[in-house]
């Protein structure tokens, strides 16, 4: 059997905002369900999603990051993606569980919830083209640098590691390019005919934005043989026609 453990509060920006429910749910969550395997013992190659966050804040010349860089966790949900990581291990070495650990960077892709900066731009700039909003799009801190992967090529990735990859090993899932959100902003404009401009607002601020994450991949490359496929350009053209496509339900 193969489990894919993806159900988390997934936002750094609202863990801030809710610590306490940002554990409960990551942390606890998934000792629940490890526990119910060992207490069932049921067989399963289990897979669990961490992230890039664990890792904290890193120069750039620290960068690309590989898996043996240490944890240094700077948000309430960077720290309960490290837990859910080493509590993994504990759980593969305790009880020779086939547990996967993924430490996934950023990803985008159609379907994003507009809680994530990609989306979000997407979706005010599909906004304005209908209408439904002034031409002025609202932005946080250009500046942080992200690693994106298209969530297709992140599906794909997480198959090809349940089934070929090493519980004793974490995984870096990322593309191993990093874009400035400001870069981001730039591409998703250029996909529109509308003059829309930009402003930036101190409450999208987060209260620690990390300057640079930016992935190594070659473990996953070379014991999968995964690699991304689907460029950024790509990913943000269909996460804009996504939101175009939701009309007045976006």
């Amino acid at each position: 059997q193969e489990i894919y453990h993806l159900a988390a509060q997934s936002s750094a920006a609202l863990s801030w905002e809710d610590p306490r429910r940002t554990y409960e749910i990551n942390i606890f969550g998934q000792l629940n369900l490890l526990e119910s395997l060992l207490k069932s013992q049921v067989e399963a190659s289990v897979l669990i999603t961490a992230s890039g966050e664990v890792y904290g804040k890193v120069s750039p010349e620290q960068v690309p990051i590989t898996e043996d860089y240490s944890l240094r966790p700077d948000s309430p949900y960077a720290v309960s993606k490290a837990a859910q990581d080493l509590l993994g291990y504990q759980y593969y070495s305790a009880y020779k569980m086939r547990i996967l650990r993924t430490r996934s960077f950023n990803h985008t892709g159609p379907g994003q919830s507009p809680a994530f900066v990609c989306s979000d731009l997407a979706r005010q700039i599909a906004q304005i083209e209908a209408g439904r909003h002034r031409p002025v799009i609202q932005v946080g801190n250009l500046e942080p640098k992200r690693d994106f992967t298209d969530v297709r090529d992140v599906v794909r990735a997480y198959i090809e590691l349940i089934r070929k990859g090493r519980p004793e090993q974490p995984y870096n899932v990322c593309s191993g390019r990093a874009y400035a959100i400001g870069e981001i902003l730039e591409m998703l404009l250029a996909m529109s005919e509308k003059r829309i401009e930009v402003e930036v607002t101190q409450d999208r601020f987060r209260p620690s934005d990390l300057p640079i994450l930016l992935g190594d991949n070659r473990r996953i490359r070379e014991d999968t043989g995964w690699s991304p496929a689907i460029s950024m350009e790509k990913s943000l053209r269909d996460l804009l026609d996504y939101w175009r496509a939701k009309g007045s339900d976006s």
